[in-house]
């Protein structure tokens, strides 16, 4: 690992650069980050739709006609393909602007001090020389040397694997020299006790540090492979992957078996190649990936107007799929509005003296700071200003307490607070009314337990409070200290209930979604709330019970259990992996540090705007309003999403599929191809501009009760139940056009063109729904790109283009049979469709 402060010119204060020094500095280094984005040109972007290997088939199958002589087929065979390739990438560049436009608004920031003055900038703006203020809650946005430090600790267990926060510090060495413990330059780096490292999480305390390497110089940015290594696929990616080879399995055969018949037969070759080549062309469904893009960022931006802002797409559709959401309590079923109550002694009455030491800890507490610090110092002001700070033990989620040592005159004491259930444990006596320390017996430890259970049932979330004094010459305040301390009371809050939250939690659970709280408070308080919400209790589990189960006993149990409290970081990523193990999509809200390792565990992560980056970095989408009507109305956005996706997998694997079957066989019996390379491209091109506007289809109401997830055999069976509808009437058409139009090659590819045309297009409106299609409603544009494209197709014969498509005029009696065709094609696929989803219910 390279030192350092190579390359790097230290300033000689630490209030940060100039603006001028920072923009000449992200010119020369770049921005900041691991591996930066390189923005191709939009004609390179353009090009590169290109690489699809069957583009490129069509291209020199093109010019290869063009060398034979067929110059107007290899033009338009040329300007086909150009439309097509120009369709996908239009739509896709618009849905890609738009994803990032959201990305900026969720972008992780940094304070930074520029000119003296301190503000908020991106991370990908910082430069080496920066001079940044991390606290609780904060990524280290670079590596960096601490300039000074109060109590702070980092997590960089992504850099070193040690899973417990190590305390980092500034040191006295002179500006440009190593100081006596630092490490010497190519030593490990990580052990310095003033370095900090990109990627580490700032657990408690605050810091002012300088940064030395950005982006790729970073140690983090030296991990450069493991970093390179794909993100784990999604059900959604990983059920398109499926479809996708289903698909090419199908296109393989097809073209083989074609090309094979039509060699066989002593068919030109250069046309039967063409027609493979076409024939795999319309096989393809070449616009899914447009489909899935525009549908994905149309529902992004619609949950954007719902104020959800999405960071990863396709985490839509995993929305859409989860049945099970777990949440905290506070911000999501109370106001997060806490207020300090009472502040109670050990016999129940009211005394200011608690007030004063939960004072204390809170004001001279450094580390992370909760709500509820903030309700106490707002409570009422005590005056401190005789005492002062000697050390601090900092909040963490194992031991869930808080400790700091003051001292005033001649006297130090160390002040705790947290957790009842642990400081009480930790206390040998109590302080009665008058201040005096009395001996902790049984009786009054059984007094004491039933004032907190007294006020959890009142709804009220409570801290312990307890202090002990020290020696004056006690240098350092350590978690062994934390013993023999006298109770000296409780501090009671109150959240009150959010009014919607019962019925957000209804709402999900009539949508299939269950919603279980999963939170450190306290298995009483919890029940008072979901009392008032009206939300039912199926079971609760405590943290200190679920402490005594192994991971088959907890897959048995959480299933019945809804009320998952006082759980600790670890153990609410146990429960959503037990989830996760019994086949549950599973999301998890959550905001604040120890919410991070479960937002990177579940299906779904999803924080809020006022979280620590941490939890934002860690989650796939941010609510900028944390209620759960709103996630409610996001779910329902993913199923809409995944709805139409699947709208267009479903054409593609019956109708589509069964026209492009039927040309294979037709070449079986038929002297003549029975479409031209050029009319099936065509046919190809009309079909992806009638389904351009499918991403914006209203759904049925049926189509968002529920869940859904890919499932590859009810496409195969739709295919196989649907698909030869489409291939009998195409026969049908064949049959008729010989028999009743005796129609030779150019009349027949004319008339199939237009059939084919009307058949693939307008059974959309059947398929679209399982209700009857006369009683759900499409949307306009789709209705209207539809019948242009209907409408186009039986237009083409007559237009000067005619000749030079292969097409002729058809007589008038042909679009008579048309109607009933259509009509009857319709009604079958109708029927079909019935009798496929009244067999799949009842499988």
């Amino acid at each position: 690992m390279a030192n350092l402060d190579q390359g790097v010119t230290r300033p000689q204060n630490t209030n940060g650069l100039s603006s001028r020094e920072a923009a000449e500095r992200l010119e020369r280094v770049g921005p900041n980050r691991l591996k930066p984005s390189l923005q191709r040109a939009v004609a390179l972007q353009f090009l590169l739709q290109f690489k699809n290997p069957l583009v490129l088939v069509l291209l020199v199958a093109s010019g290869v006609s063009a060398v034979t002589g067929d110059a107007g087929g290899a033009l338009i065979i040329g300007l086909i393909v150009l439309m097509s390739v120009t369709l996908d990438f239009v739509q896709s560049y618009r849905a890609g602007q738009a994803a990032d436009r959201l990305a900026l608004q969720v972008a992780v920031t940094a304070t930074v001090l520029r000119d003296g003055v301190r503000g908020e900038l991106p991370v990908a703006d910082l430069v080496p020389g920066d001079v940044v203020l991390l606290s609780a809650g904060d990524l280290v946005p670079a590596d960096a040397r601490v300039l000074q430090a109060d109590d702070f600790f980092v997590n960089q267990a992504q850099l070193t694997g040690e899973p417990y926060p190590v305390e980092k510090r500034a040191t006295d060495a002179p500006q440009g020299q190593s100081s006596p413990d630092a490490v010497a330059p190519g030593a490990d780096e990580l052990s310095a006790p003033d370095l900090v490292f990109m990627g580490s999480s700032v657990v408690s305390g605050s810091a002012r540090v300088r940064l030395e390497r950005t982006g790729s110089s970073t140690a983090l940015g030296q991990i450069a492979v493991s970093l390179s290594l794909p993100t784990p696929a999604t059900a959604f990616e990983v059920g398109t992957r499926r479809f996708g080879l289903l698909i090419m399995r199908l296109t393989l055969l097809l073209v083989l078996f074609t090309l094979l018949v039509n060699v066989a037969l002593q068919r030109p070759l250069l046309e039967s190649f063409l027609f493979a080549v076409a024939l795999a062309v319309g096989l393809t469904p070449e616009l899914l990936p447009m489909v899935v893009s525009v549908t994905l960022t149309r529902g992004a931006l619609r949950m954007a107007a719902l104020n959800v802002i999405v960071k990863r797409p396709s985490a839509i559709q995993d929305l859409g799929a989860m049945d099970v959401l777990c949440t905290d309590k506070t911000g999501t079923l109370t106001e997060a509005r806490i207020r300090l109550e009472r502040h109670v002694d050990a016999t129940g009455a009211d005394n200011p003296q608690v007030l004063a030491l939960a004072y204390l800890n809170s004001y001279f507490e450094s580390g992370l700071k909760s709500p509820l610090d903030d309700a106490i110092l707002a409570h009422e002001e005590v005056d401190v200003s005789g005492w002062s700070k000697i050390d601090e033990v900092p909040f963490d989620f194992e031991r869930r307490r808080v400790s700091v040592l003051v001292e005033r005159a001649a006297a130090r004491r160390l002040v705790v607070k947290g957790a009842p259930e642990d400081v009480l444990r930790l206390c040998t006596h109590y302080q009665d009314p008058t201040g005096e320390a009395v001996a902790l017996d049984a009786a009054a430890q059984a007094r004491i337990n039933a004032l907190f259970d007294s006020l959890g049932n009142d709804g009220f979330r409570v801290l312990g409070i307890a202090w002990r004094d020290v020696a004056l010459d006690h240098p350092h305040a350590v978690v062994s200290d934390e013993s023999a301390l006298v109770f000296a009371g409780f501090a009671a809050f109150l959240d009150p209930p959010k009014a919607s939250a019962g019925q957000a939690i209804h709402a999900m659970a009539s949508k299939g979604v269950a919603v279980k709280i999963v939170t450190g408070d306290n298995e009483r308080v919890t029940r008072h709330v979901c009392t008032q919400l009206g939300v039912p209790i199926e079971g609760v589990l405590t943290g200190t019970e679920l402490a005594t189960l192994n991971d088959d006993a907890l897959r048995a149990r959480v299933e019945s259990v809804n009320l998952f409290c006082r759980v600790n970081p670890a153990q609410k990523n146990r429960i959503i992996l037990a989830l996760k193990a019994r086949g549950h999509v599973v999301g998890y809200l959550g905001d604040g540090i120890n919410d991070a390792p479960s937002l990177h565990t579940a299906d779904v992560g999803i924080s809020v705007d006022g979280a620590v980056d941490v939890a934002k970095q860690a989650a796939a989408m941010i609510l900028l309003e944390h209620d759960l009507m709103v996630l409610h109305q996001g779910v329902l956005e993913g199923r809409r999403t995944f709805g139409n996706v699947m709208k267009y997998i479903m054409m593609a694997t019956s109708s589509n599929f069964g026209n492009m079957f039927s040309m294979a066989a037709a070449t079986l019996f038929l002297p003549f191809l029975p479409m031209l390379p050029l009319q099936i491209l065509l046919n190809n091109l009309l079909y992806d501009v009638s389904e351009l506007t499918l991403p914006m289809d209203n759904v049925d109401e049926e189509d968002l009760a529920q869940p859904r997830h890919w499932d590859m055999g009810f496409i195969r069976r739709f295919m196989l139940s649907i698909g030869p509808i489409s291939s009998l009437f195409d026969f049908l058409t064949f049959y008729l056009l010989i028999r009743l139009f005796e129609a030779q090659e150019s009349m027949f590819r004319t008339g199939w063109f237009v059939e084919s045309m009307a058949t693939q297009v307008l059974v959309i409106f059947v398929i679209r729904t399982r209700r009857n299609p006369l009683r759900s409603r499409p949307q306009p544009w789709l209705i209207l790109t539809s019948l242009a494209v209907v409408l186009t197709a039986m237009a083409l014969p007559f237009t000067l283009l005619a000749p030079y498509l292969g097409f002729t005029p058809l007589p008038p009696a042909f679009f008579g049979l048309l109607v009933v065709l259509v009509a009857s094609y319709l009604v079958m696929v109708e029927k079909g469709k019935q009798w496929f989803y009244r067999h799949q219910t009842e499988a």
